[in-house]
């Protein structure tokens, strides 16, 4: 047990087993990283199925649905006004600004 190959040999399976417990080590830190990430993206959806739901119950009511109509569809209802706001056709036609060095020389000579 104690001639030099055997030790020799003893110490090989050693650092072997230390390699690949590194190797481990290292893959259990890899999975800790995923599993959070996947519990974070569980949570994520978790929210967002639950804006959903919250939509959808909205949508259930009659004012959830008058409000989806007139947001999606411009709608009003019968008596009701609406404000169309326009341009002014008499306004002045907006002039384009010149960029660079040639802009700067062309606008100190008009």
């Amino acid at each position: 047990m104690q001639s030099k190959p055997v030790l020799i040999l003893l110490g090989f399976l050693v650092l072997l087993f230390a390699w690949n417990i590194l190797g481990f080590w290292n893959k259990m830190q890899e999975t800790a990283k995923n599993k959070k990430m996947v519990e974070d993206k569980i949570t994520s959806l978790q929210q967002q199925k639950d804006q959903l739901s919250s939509k959808i119950n909205s949508l259930n009511t009659e004012e959830g649905k008058e409000t989806f109509i007139r947001e999606n569809y411009d709608l009003v209802k019968e008596g009701e006004g609406e404000i169309v706001i326009v341009d002014d056709p008499n306004s002045p036609a907006p002039v384009p600004a010149s960029s660079g060095f040639w802009g700067f020389l062309k606008s100190l000579f008009k």
